[in-house]
């Protein structure tokens, strides 16, 4: 079982999009939905539990969508991932090992550490695209 499912990528997604819009107004589902390419039905799902981890705010009426409720810098990947994942597990269950229960409570710490970044940091992840795309050409 992979650590983040499909749940979690596309959650994550939606969020990235999110934090791209500048303005002040809501982003419909819809728009959100065609930009990700994220099922619309699935999406409604997934906005819905960011929503009450207080990630996201939903603004009703012909005019709303959905905003972050705090800035990208303010949230943080692991955050949405747990919020939709429930947790980031490296395994389903204790073994009976404790040796081996402790290394995996250690690989579970490591993991949520590589995911302690926040929204805005995932920009610098467009200058490692570029240059790939400058090599690739």
């Amino acid at each position: 079982m992979p650590l983040i499912s499909t749940k979690g990528v596309y959650g994550l997604t939606a969020m990235y999009q999110l934090s791209k819009h500048k303005e002040d107004t809501p982003v419909q589902i819809k728009e959100i939905s065609s930009s990700a390419n994220i099922p619309q039905n699935y999406l409604e799902q997934l906005l819905s539990k960011l929503r009450r981890a207080e990630l996201v705010r939903s603004i009703r009426g012909a005019r709303g969508g959905y905003i972050l409720a705090k800035e990208p810098k303010d949230i943080l990947v692991k955050d949405i991932l747990i919020a939709l994942e429930g947790d980031l597990k490296v395994i389903d269950s204790s073994t009976e090992n404790p040796i081996l229960n402790i290394f995996f409570d250690e690989a579970k710490e490591n993991t949520k550490k590589i995911f302690n970044i926040s929204l805005a940091q995932l920009d610098d992840y467009q200058d490692k695209y570029n240059e790939f795309l400058h090599y690739s050409i």
